[in-house]
């Protein structure tokens, strides 16, 4: 019994004592993989083999996008429906708005718009400098 286990632990000795001899410790270049990644966002870590934080940054770049676009779009159908009343078409969709909260929408969507190209900004200098 003593010597089964002794068989063992030495199995598994040179087991990980060959592992850690394979290992191969390549030195990995901050400047490379920043430039890597301003090129292609997730690149960087590709190169440094952290991947775990490629689905970070998409996530947070397709996130901030959406808002952008969303904001946008937003931003734009209220700037549109004010500047058309201020014409005297009052025939829209929104005959219940008062012209006071078309610009307060068009005001807070178009805010919203430069928050989320912050944060999009932000998550690719981010990504850049991870």
């Amino acid at each position: 019994m003593k010597l089964k286990r002794h068989i063992i632990f030495a199995c598994l000795f040179f087991l990980c004592a060959s592992t850690i001899v394979a290992q191969k410790h390549t030195i990995k270049i901050p400047k490379k993989a920043g430039i890597y990644s301003a090129l292609l966002p997730g690149a960087g870590q590709v190169y440094t083999k952290k991947y775990w934080k490629i689905p970070v940054i998409y996530a947070g770049l397709i996130t901030s996008a959406y808002y952008i676009k969303e904001s946008d779009d937003l931003y734009r159908l209220y700037k549109q429906t004010y500047l058309n009343r201020l014409n005297g078409n009052k025939s829209d969709e929104f005959s219940t708005t008062t012209d006071n909260n078309l610009l307060i929408l068009t005001e807070h969507y178009r805010r919203n718009r430069e928050i989320s190209a912050l944060l999009f900004t932000l998550t690719y200098v981010l990504n850049i400098v991870d």
